[in-house]
């Protein structure tokens, strides 16, 4: 580290992922969705880095000249030697400064760079991973920038964040070069995780057991897990982002996390409770046209008592749990048959696949009412010009109504035959919307011929697989993914790994939603409220319980929301959508700040502990910070400041071992507006509430986290009285009474 004393309270953050302005996955939308609160925080003191995409940089990427005169200069001594990069603002909410490095301008020096990774961290790179290539070349020209620019820039302290292993390769570089830079890494999956939970193996009750370096050779991605690992080794601050997936990464990756860094949304308040509700009733009823296509010659059923359940993701059969889905519709439709419900579901299935095009039959569909809507249209048009007509030429006292058959001529009545007996229909209507690459090999179509689920007349559950992303030019279903969500009953995701789980944390807007406790979004859930599933956030039990008891639990969460009446969903809608801001920036974005503030501490502790080891003992470092409480203090609620932490304080960092309590971050002021302020429901939120007891044990909410050996609170409420019976003799010991 650097002799000069470098300012901690002003440092700069640089932010390194591999889907900055570049949207591959979910890494881009956390990304985005949380700059604004990053950017109040650091104002011009953040900017985001990530590989240029010539695709999408130009559309995104406003470019301007950097005003740091360092940055600047790093930047052009990177240039003098071929480094391309594109430097200015991006183009989203909060404007952010952004640095875009080409990859392939440094392609030249990639089997020198592999050769120093190999000596440096005995780290293997195959020839022909190109994604490695691409890694290994950003990797290093991002470690090459920061030493750069910090060898220049010699004031202020300078944390890296670094999300996932694409963009973690940087890391084990700088710890080597020992460059002055305190680094952050977070996993949002681990690489080991997602191939063997795609395998059929007991992932969770096994992960101790496994031989990770073997696992990973056998799939042959053990070069791009041990980049991983290293990231997660020579970071400062080591963070997941949900309790499962720390759970994962400490057997997988060998080390503990420091911390959880939930994953939040941008929350939209509405000025009124309705809103949200007409917004829903807009949206569904663009998803009864497109029902009325999809089904028509066998639209035979009410919509007014039809349901839209749906499930999306990324298109991994067995981690979302589609195969869980499609038995638990075929259960739900034979006891919605066995009961004589007259509750139509349509459970659509958003996923992605290899396609061809559209099939006919679908086109053809929405072609076919089309046609007869507008027909409807004009002869309702010329009836009311005739009955105008007839009105306004009878006599007021002699006035007589026409006879109904008269308004219908007979050219109009052979034109709406012609488009009725075009609804005509022999085959039964299609479960999906495209013609698939692989049809007879598909896993989700495979699955609904096994439990014949055909969409025929007697059935009581429909289903549409849709495997291409929502849009709103899409011809057959044209609504955008959150405008789709908005208009469906119910989102069902029973994955069985889900590090997060950004579809049901988007179903917050106001739809109940089906997940389970095995991905980081269920487990969240279930720390903060007490009964989730009467907030409309149900969750399913998939580890402690066979597959068939989860199955029917999940059938039963399906089967009860189906009887419920519209009354009772307008009302579970309310409750979800209150649900929403505890998923807010504003909220979680405190977890990113103690991270930081975390590394911080790790990297300049005189900084913040002064010469003689106390905190704030130097008045040239004033930072605002609590003073720590000494060791005999006992953690009694009397000293605990429950300050503006997470609600029910879950993903805290380990603030029991590193004194970074909430009371410790004064950094920013995360100021509520008007509109942010409480709304009144006339339905209490109950949430959780975080005992001492529990709080002991390291991992409590983590599956495997025992409690066996921690204290009662009636325990603990003992020693805090014996603790300040004593303190209390001692003082008045000393002031000799």
């Amino acid at each position: 580290m650097s002799e000069n004393k470098r300012d901690v309270k002003n440092s700069l953050l640089f932010e390194c992922a591999w889907e900055v302005a570049n949207k591959v996955g979910g890494i881009y939308t956390v990304i985005k969705t949380k700059v604004p609160v990053t950017v109040s925080e650091y104002g011009d003191r953040y900017c985001l880095i990530g590989p240029l995409s010539y695709k999408t940089a130009p559309m995104e990427v406003e470019q301007q000249e950097p005003k740091d005169p360092h940055l600047a200069s790093t930047l052009e001594s990177m240039r003098n030697v071929g480094v391309k990069a594109l430097y200015g603002r991006w183009l989203i909410e909060g404007a952010p400064h952004v640095l875009l490095f080409d990859t392939g301008s440094q392609y030249s020096r990639l089997d020198e760079w592999k050769g120093d990774l190999w000596n440096l961290a005995g780290i293997p790179t195959p020839p022909n991973d190109h994604e490695t290539n691409e890694t290994i070349v950003f990797g290093y020209i991002v470690a090459w920038f920061l030493g750069e620019y910090v060898a220049r820039q010699l004031g202020t302290a300078v944390v890296a964040h670094f999300h996932e292993w694409q963009a973690g390769l940087a890391i084990p570089l700088l710890r080597k070069r020992h460059v002055d830079v305190t680094t952050v890494f977070t996993t949002h999956a681990t690489l080991l995780g997602r191939y063997l939970c795609a395998g059929s193996v007991d992932f969770y009750n096994n992960l101790q057991y496994f031989d990770v370096d073997h696992e990973a050779g056998k799939r042959g991605i053990y070069h791009r897990y041990c980049i991983e690992r290293s990231s997660a080794h020579c970071a400062d601050v080591f963070t997941t982002v949900s309790h499962i997936t720390a759970y994962e990464a400490e057997h997988l990756l060998k080390r503990k996390p420091d911390g959880v860094l939930p994953n939040g949304l941008n929350v939209v308040k509405f000025q009124a409770m309705h809103e949200f509700q007409n917004l829903h009733a807009t949206a569904k009823s663009k998803i009864n046209e497109f029902v009325r296509g999809h089904f028509y010659g066998h639209y035979d059923f009410d919509l007014d008592n039809t349901l839209y359940f749906f499930t999306a993701g990324r298109y991994e059969y067995r981690n979302k749990g589609v195969d869980m889905f499609i038995e638990a519709l075929a259960r739900l439709n034979y006891r919605l048959k066995r009961s004589n419900s007259k509750t139509t579901v349509v459970a659509f299935i958003i996923m992605p696949a290899a396609t061809h095009s559209y099939t006919i039959e679908a086109l053809k569909g929405q072609a076919v009412v089309k046609q007869l809507r507008d027909t409807v249209s004009e002869i309702q048009n010329r009836l009311g010009t005739r009955l105008f007509e007839h009105a306004i030429r009878s006599n007021g006292d002699h006035a007589t109504l026409p006879a109904p058959e008269k308004f219908l001529s007979e050219e109009d009545k052979v034109l709406l035959k012609r488009r009725i007996f075009a609804l005509k229909r022999n085959a039964l209507p299609p479960i999906t919307t495209h013609n698939m690459a692989d049809d007879a090999n598909d896993p989700i179509l495979n699955q609904i011929r096994r439990v014949q689920l055909f969409n025929s007349e007697a059935d009581r559950v429909k289903i549409v697989f849709h495997p291409d992303f929502l849009n709103s030019s899409n011809p057959i279903l044209g609504l955008d993914y959150e405008e789709f969500v908005r208009g469906c009953h119910l989102g069902v995701f029973p994955s069985y790994y889900e590090p997060w789980g950004y579809t049901p944390a988007e179903c917050t807007m106001g739809i109940p939603s089906i997940t389970t406790n095995l991905s980081g979004f269920g487990c969240f859930m279930q720390d903060l409220i007490e009964r989730p599933q009467d907030e409309g956030c149900y969750i399913v039990d998939r580890r402690s319980q066979s597959v068939e008891d989860t199955v029917n639990q999940l059938t039963d969460n399906m089967f009860t929301f189906s009887n419920k009446t519209r009354r009772q969903r307008i009302n579970q809608r309310n409750r979800v959508e209150r649900l929403s801001p505890l998923l807010d920036w504003k909220n979680l974005g405190i977890e990113y700040s103690k991270a930081r503030q975390l590394a911080l501490r790790r990297a300049y502790p005189d900084s913040f502990y002064g010469v003689s080891g106390l905190e704030g003992e130097d008045e040239e470092f004033d930072f605002g910070m609590e003073r720590m409480m000494p060791n005999s203090v006992p953690a009694s609620p009397r000293f605990r400041m429950s300050g503006i932490a997470t609600p029910g304080d879950i993903g805290t960092l380990t603030e029991e071992m590193q004194a970074l309590g909430t009371s410790d971050y004064r950094g920013q002021a995360w100021g509520l507006t008007e509109e942010d302020e409480e709304e009144g429901y006339p339905f209490p939120l109950v949430m959780k509430v975080r005992s001492r007891a529990s709080s002991v044990v390291s991992g409590a909410s983590t599956p495997g986290g025992g409690r066996s050996k921690s204290l009662s609170e009636v325990d603990l409420r003992k020693a805090d009285a014996a603790l300040s019976h004593n303190n209390t003799k001692t003082w008045n010991n000393q002031q000799g009474f």
